[in-house]
């Protein structure tokens, strides 16, 4: 069942049991969610080494995807059936055989397939682990557990794809999945260890087959959505037209479902308790903002800076140093003050990176890209923990699990929103800002009449001075397109203040504690 009714079952681990179970707990979050990142730099290897197009291998992702956004929501349901230790364990266990089935699968579809299987396993780990970790810690050290937890879903996004891009430079793309086996066999091991004397109780509850169908239609029409939106021009594609249908028809069915059955498959009624639907609302816009703008980064350094994909990641890479530094002050800070305070905090970071961010152009050095990435780190550590812990505040033990796997699947299925808008926003407005520039950069001015005959001062031929104009305008509209994205973010963060105080007050170190199962 919940943390909550775990922790009042069983006491606290004291010493070493609770270190390493913190380790176990720990490891086996950073595995999943490495490898929800992982994957992307990848692609190109695993679709030229299986003979598919690029298109065809980013099945790869969107099929763990809708998997694992379908499983999330099922959490409460299958924890109360199951019992929160044997469904984590079996989680990582499953987790680790379809990672070693993905390594050798000799073809895109038995790849797609185990990936499959892969995200739907995955779904519970997240927050079951919270909620172990939760029930772990005595109940004046909530805070401190939960930002202790939290670091690895921090730097693990962050880590994904630099991991990623130099195991396939160095090795070949199977050990993006083989390094999972021997990290999530030691991590069930050690929790069933631990854990295994503090099941929760379970009761048998009747499978609502309408509603988990529904749930299934609508979530893998909107994975699908998403995902391929941007390839198949959007709305200009029947097949997105289709899958819009599907989508929107196929949720208000599920809503009304679902908030009219005696014992449904998500608990939506969860909505009504108004903390937990105002943490849910900020929480998933803030992480789709702050996900969009982490793909659109190192994207604009690759394509248009000239980095190569392992140099962006290490640019990128010290947003987790603040992040791992401030996270465990944070957690003590939420035993003594107001979460939405220290909310507030980060949204004013947040919306200060990205307003620094909205002033680069194709001249950025290096110290100019790292400090607003160093900055985003401590919003990182203060925005995660305090929302978390009021998103959960006030809600019955029992409902506790229920609770996390639905806000986790919210908070997901709003950062792949995100990236698929930055990315298309990023892509037209880097095409209006070409057509702009182009406007004024014309053959017969007096600055692009001297510009082409530097060029071909320099050994350049017509042809090639005309091209690399029109390089530089790419380059140029694409940053400014950029510097659009991270403008309107900032607005975004600003406005996020206003909304975290719709939230009720939260007594801390309790919210904390009830946070237990949160999110990742």
């Amino acid at each position: 069942m919940a943390a909550a009714t775990a922790s009042m079952t069983h006491p606290p681990l004291e010493g070493s049991q609770r270190t390493l179970g913190t380790i176990a707990l720990s490891a086996a979050v950073f595995m999943n969610v490495l490898d929800t990142s992982i994957a992307n730099v990848s692609i190109p290897a695993i679709a030229g080494d299986l003979g598919v197009s690029a298109s065809q291998g980013t099945w790869v992702i969107t099929s763990f995807a809708v998997a694992n956004a379908i499983s999330l929501p099922l959490t409460g349901w299958l924890t109360q059936r199951i019992g929160q230790v044997r469904l984590f364990v079996w989680s990582v266990v499953l987790f680790v055989i379809a990672s070693w089935l993905c390594g050798f699968a000799p073809s895109i579809e038995a790849l797609i397939f185990f990936r499959i299987l892969q995200g739907a396993v995955a779904g519970p780990m997240i927050p079951l682990s919270q909620t172990l970790m939760l029930a772990s810690y005595p109940k004046a050290k909530s805070g401190t557990a939960l930002a202790l937890w939290s670091m690895t879903t921090l730097v693990a996004p962050v880590a994904g794809p630099l991991l990623g891009g130099w195991i396939s430079d160095n090795y070949s793309w199977p050990w993006i999945f083989y390094i999972n086996v021997p990290v999530g066999m030691l991590a069930a091991w050690a929790s069933l260890r631990i854990y295994r004397n503090r099941e929760s109780p379970t009761r048998k509850l009747p499978i609502d087959r309408i509603g988990l169908a529904l749930l299934v239609l609508w979530v893998a029409a909107l994975q699908i959505l998403l995902d391929k939106g941007k390839e198949l021009d959007w709305f200009a594609s029947g097949e997105i037209q289709i899958l819009a249908v599907i989508t929107v028809v196929a949720f208000v069915f599920f809503l009304i479902w679902e908030l009219t059955e005696k014992h449904p498959i998500v608990d939506l009624r969860l909505f009504a308790q108004r903390n937990f639907t105002t943490g849910v609302v900020t929480l998933s816009v803030a992480y789709g903002v702050f996900f969009g703008t982490v793909v659109l980064l190192p994207l604009w350094l690759q394509t248009t800076m000239g980095y190569t994909a392992t140099y962006a990641g290490l640019v990128t890479a010290p947003v987790g140093i603040l992040a791992i530094i401030l996270t465990p002050i944070v957690g003590k800070l939420l035993a003594k003050h107001d979460p939405r305070l220290l909310v507030t905090g980060a949204f004013l970071i947040f919306s200060a990176v990205s307003y620094l961010r909205s002033n680069f152009n194709t001249q950025a050095d290096i110290t100019t890209i790292v400090i607003p990435t160093i900055l985003q780190g401590a919003a990182m550590a203060a925005f995660f923990v305090p929302l978390v812990s009021i998103t959960m505040s006030g809600l019955a033990p029992d409902k506790i699990a229920s609770a996390a796997g639905l806000s986790n699947f919210v908070r997901m299925t709003a950062g792949a929103f995100g990236t698929s808008l930055v990315t298309t926003l990023w892509d037209s407005r880097t095409t209006l800002h070409h057509a702009q520039l182009t406007e004024h950069i014309q053959t017969g001015t007096l600055a692009t009449d001297q510009a082409l005959a530097g060029m071909r001062a320099a050994g350049l031929s017509e042809t090639q001075s005309l091209a690399t104009l029109n390089n530089m305008i790419n380059q140029q509209a694409a940053t400014m397109s950029a510097t659009d994205i991270f403008y309107i973010s900032s607005g975004i963060f600003l406005l996020l203040v206003a909304m975290v105080w719709f939230a009720k007050r939260v007594k801390a170190p309790a919210g904390a504690q009830e946070a237990a199962g949160g999110a990742h």
